[in-house]
């Protein structure tokens, strides 16, 4: 059985892997683009991933 040197990353449970957002402002500008913002994620920071915890092999608890 092979063994994974790192452990996979986990998906943030807030924002389910989409980190990051366009939310339109409704309109567009005069040259007829669509206004748009940008927004991350507060929980992972944009990222889509939580941070996993590192436990050392054979500590005790």
């Amino acid at each position: 059985m092979t063994h994974r040197a790192t452990p996979l990353r986990r998906v943030c449970p807030n924002c389910d892997g989409f980190a990051s957002v366009a939310i339109t402002l409704g309109g567009r500008d005069r040259h007829g683009h669509l206004r748009t913002i940008t927004a991350h994620c507060p929980a992972c920071n944009g990222l889509g991933l939580t941070r996993t915890r590192r436990t050392r092999e054979g500590a005790r608890a």
